[in-house]
């Protein structure tokens, strides 16, 4: 029985545990990524463990997220990542250099290679050929000292494409349709890895924009074969030595099949305020829009930006339009400078951004009070463009620059003819925003740099032998790590700083929280199915652990989001029956009676007393061997100080 290319490159990474699906392995990590929202915390944790240099063959630490420099925060934060970068081993992608994701692409992904990145989008290497997964910081300074990853050993989903794109249908609808078939939690658990015929018709800008959004379904992560298509990228970009090819075996065995016929595919849109909630333009109809906003780590390439630059060639964005365009590297941007692309840009009327994530995490360019915006994005998340009522719809950046140009929703095949957009055989390579780090001899004379918003990281302890606490927040399905630790210019330079950031904890929920779980002084969370999903922050971790938050109790958990709470030693579990979470209200007061020897004993399920109606709750306690050891010991820091010496 054959192999699929996931389970070749996990089985050559597996360091422990057996490839038994549903159990517990640690794979060897080659690569790592941080951006600069997670780093600062990341390198806390790094410094920690008393690691001298990283033990992954190349780390990388990307500015891209924290860019608006409207306070000494973000520029503290920054020279502090740079300074411990050089000390470390670290190569340091300085501001304006470009988003990570699309800079790694370019300049560092190696077919077969693993990668853990401190974002959720860190799949985006699984267009060339790379187990590429997000994680939370902790978990990548983890890697960064020699530590195995854990994951679960996933199921794997074929995808099988057949066909050919039609004119102007993007790779961007291609994931839309996964999206609207499999909806946000139908990849928990699973690598999503796509085959067949129509993959050779598939660019790698354009395999990258699938693997990118793949984040959205909640999977593990997701991965193209690396083939001839991505030898000629990685020629283009001068690292054609790196590259190998990676294939499934032909008589693999997956686990669940998903065919899409990629000629049948039509431009799609995912309306608000779920990536799932796709309908085609002609279902949605003739939309009266506010502002369009192309980029993100999604859809920021050259070959992204030429097909822009061709639709508004010669027109004048609408007049009741704000359209911003952020390309997604310095590479690209200087390339669409000796193209010609960045002139046409421009006299269209559209507002050129840094290379950077800018509105996409929320940095500028939020819409107006009740705004329709088109986005090249990932997320539309409520509130996550900075407008609380903002309407933010998901769409190609072919449908985006159409429509900016109409002012409504708009189908691109009204276009006409599209031409074929070549990649250039030769990528224009400048690396001289990369620093390299210190020599290992130079390394003891680096000094590292702290700002006064940089503060150390929230006080763990261990698991206690009872807990009684009050449930200080009862929320519903599909909580997104938005809710729980929004972003935002105002919010994001506080991530160096738990005690300031704690402050802005669930407030989209409840504003009071922060202040009702300090003064508490420990509580317990209640919610819904898929709690957590989203982005890979581990501050909707660190802030409710600052907070006083001693377990969470849920009908189920995001993948990411689950570690990080482990990893900060809030016990996760979830509802044996999901009825009886209609049985508890806020401000009950839950037990949890000799949680400490029942979890070190290793039982699954413990009972959950509500103490103010009597009933007793089943529920499930899922913990391995070493995230038990994790939990005992309050949190993945603690139990690394000791494991990595």
């Amino acid at each position: 029985m054959g192999l699929t290319l996931t389970e070749k490159i996990l089985r050559a990474h597996i360091v422990d545990g057996e490839p038994v699906k549903g159990q517990e392995v640690g794979i060897r990590i080659d690569q790592t990524l941080t951006q600069d929202a997670t780093g600062t915390m990341a390198y806390l944790e790094f410094e920690a463990m008393g690691v001298p240099r990283v033990r992954t063959e190349r780390s990388v630490a990307y500015i891209d997220h924290n860019t608006l420099q409207n306070g000494f925060e973000n520029a503290d934060d920054h020279r502090f990542i740079g300074s411990v970068a050089k000390k470390h081993g670290i190569y340091f992608s300085r501001p304006g250099n470009g988003i990570c994701h699309q800079v790694h692409l370019e300049r560092f992904g190696i077919p077969g290679k693993t990668l853990i990145g401190s974002d959720s989008h860190t799949p985006t290497g699984g267009g060339i050929g790379m187990i590429a997964i997000g994680a939370g910081g902790l978990d990548v300074a983890v890697a960064m000292g020699g530590g195995a990853y854990y994951i679960t050993y996933p199921k794997v989903v074929k995808v099988n494409l057949t066909g050919k794109l039609s004119p102007w249908v993007a790779a961007k609808d291609v994931i839309l349709e996964v999206l609207k078939r499999l909806s946000v939690k139908g990849g928990v658990g699973k690598v999503i890895e796509y085959v067949g015929e129509g993959v050779k018709t598939l660019s790698v800008p354009e395999r990258a924009t699938i693997t990118n959004m793949g984040a959205e379904l909640g999977a593990t992560t997701s991965i193209f074969p690396s083939d001839e298509i991505t030898k000629q990228f990685l020629e283009a970009q001068g690292r054609g030595e790196v590259w190998t090819e990676q294939k499934a075996d032909d008589d693999a065995v997956y686990d669940e099949e998903v065919n899409i016929d990629l000629s049948a595919l039509v431009p799609l849109a995912a309306c608000p305020h779920s990536p799932d909630n796709v309908k085609s333009v002609a279902e949605i109809g003739k939309l009266k829009i506010d502002q369009v906003c192309i980029g993100s780590c999604t859809n920021s390439s050259l070959l992204d930006m030429m097909k822009v630059a061709h639709i508004l060639k010669g027109k004048t964005v609408h007049p009741d339009v704000s359209l911003s365009i952020a390309p997604g590297s310095k590479q690209v941007l200087n390339m669409m400078a000796d193209m010609g692309l960045l002139s046409i840009m421009i006299d269209a009327g559209a507002r050129i951004l840094e290379s950077a994530c800018g509105p996409c995490i929320g940095m500028g360019q939020s819409p107006n009070s009740g705004g329709i915006s088109l986005r090249t994005f990932n997320r539309n998340f409520l509130g996550r463009s900075g407008t609380k009522d903002g309407q933010i719809y998901l769409v190609s950046p072919e449908l985006a620059a159409i429509s900016a140009v109409t002012g409504y929703l708009t189908d691109p095949r009204e276009i006409g003819d599209m031409p074929d957009f070549v990649l250039p055989e030769k990528f224009t390579v400048h690396d001289n925003m990369i620093v390299p780090p210190a020599s290992e001899e130079e390394a003891d004379s680096v000094e590292i740099l702290r700002g006064p918003n940089i503060k150390p990281y929230p006080a763990t302890a261990p698991l206690e032998e009872t807990i009684t606490a009050p449930v200080s927040l009862k929320v519903e399905d599909n909580i997104t790590t938005d809710h729980i630790m929004p972003a935002g210019a105002k919010i994001l330079p506080l991530r160096s700083n738990i005690p300031a950031i704690s402050q802005y904890c669930f407030t989209v929920c409840d504003e009071n929280f922060p202040t009702k779980a300090k003064a508490l002084g420990k509580s317990i969370i209640v919610g819904g199915s898929n709690y957590g999903q989203g982005s890979s922050r581990e501050h909707a971790a660190l802030a409710p652990l600052y907070l006083g938050i001693k377990a969470v109790l849920v009908k189920s958990f995001a993948r990411i989001h689950r570690a990080n709470l482990i990893n900060a030693g809030i016990l996760p579990l979830t509802f044996v029956n999901e009825a009886d979470y209609d049985s508890i209200s806020a401000g009950d007061v839950l037990k949890l009676a000799k949680v400490r020897e029942k979890v070190a004993a290793g039982e699954q399920q413990l009972t959950v007393i509500n103490t103010t109606t009597g009933k007793e709750i089943p529920v499930l306690c899922e913990l391995t061997g070493r995230t038990k050891d994790i939990i005992l010991a309050g949190g993945l820091l603690d139990y690394t100080r000791e494991n990595l010496k």
